[in-house]
């Protein structure tokens, strides 16, 4: 319980043009207002949800079942590589010519015209996106690309946990040439 005390003290003076003044003695209860902030405690720590965690659903194949390979057409396949220094390459088709000559360069300001423009000249079914990211590539560039898809609504894509030595070489021959 608190108190306010303001009554005035006596300044000593006395006489005929001294005024006396008014004794006010206020009292405020503090007791309801210790009451009411643990009343909004109470309800707060009642009512607040917990930050739910934001995951993104990855559809994974099982590893223990024996499916054949989900065949695509050459003409849907677009296969990109991420590179260092947010270099992206990429190329369409199944295959991967020897010398590289069917790869072409980008970056992620540019990847979206690519995507869809593939997306506009394939029917829907037939589109599949391929992404391996290199050695040298950041967990960013993952996201990145895996954003781009969200955005360009593409539905069929793989990212390739282990890339392929052969790929991986492909993607740092790619990376020194752009570097030159």
């Amino acid at each position: 319980m608190a108190e306010l005390d303001t009554s005035s003290h006596d300044s000593g003076k006395k006489g005929p043009g001294v005024k006396k003044g008014k004794k006010l003695s206020t009292r405020v209860d503090l007791t309801p207002m210790v009451d009411l902030g643990f009343l909004l405690i109470t309800f707060f720590m009642f009512t607040t949800t917990m930050s739910q965690p934001n995951a993104m659903n990855l559809k994974m194949p099982d590893d223990k079942q024996n499916v054949d390979p989900t065949k695509i057409k050459q003409s849907g396949a677009l296969t990109i590589f991420l590179g260092k220094d947010n270099h992206i390459y990429y190329y369409e088709g199944e295959n991967l010519k020897a010398d590289l000559s069917n790869v072409q360069s980008s970056n992620f300001k540019d990847i979206r015209k690519v995507i869809l423009d593939k997306k506009a000249n394939t029917p829907p079914d037939d589109l599949f996106v391929v992404v391996m990211p290199g050695n040298a590539s950041t967990y960013k560039n993952i996201i990145d690309i895996l954003d781009e898809f969200s955005i360009d609504m593409v539905e069929r894509y793989a990212l390739v946990n282990k890339v392929d030595p052969q790929y991986e070489a492909d993607i740092s021959k790619l990376d020194s040439l752009s570097t030159q």
